[in-house]
């Protein structure tokens, strides 16, 4: 499953224990949110490494 998938899967989780009162839905909402983020920001990171790597490669004689 995508990032923006996990997040909107996440907001309609808390949205949903918003309105029914659920608390624990609501905090499974927010993980699931928060989840997605992370995993965003690490593939970010990989993406940034891998071009380092690759110009650096590119930079040897």
């Amino acid at each position: 499953m995508s990032s923006a998938a996990d997040k909107f899967k996440g907001k309609i989780k808390e949205v949903a224990g918003k309105i029914t009162g659920d608390q624990r839905l609501e905090s499974e909402g927010r993980t699931d949110q928060a989840k997605a983020k992370v995993r965003e920001t690490v593939r970010d990171v990989c993406e940034r490494a891998r071009g380092i790597r690759d110009s650096l490669r590119r930079g040897r004689p």
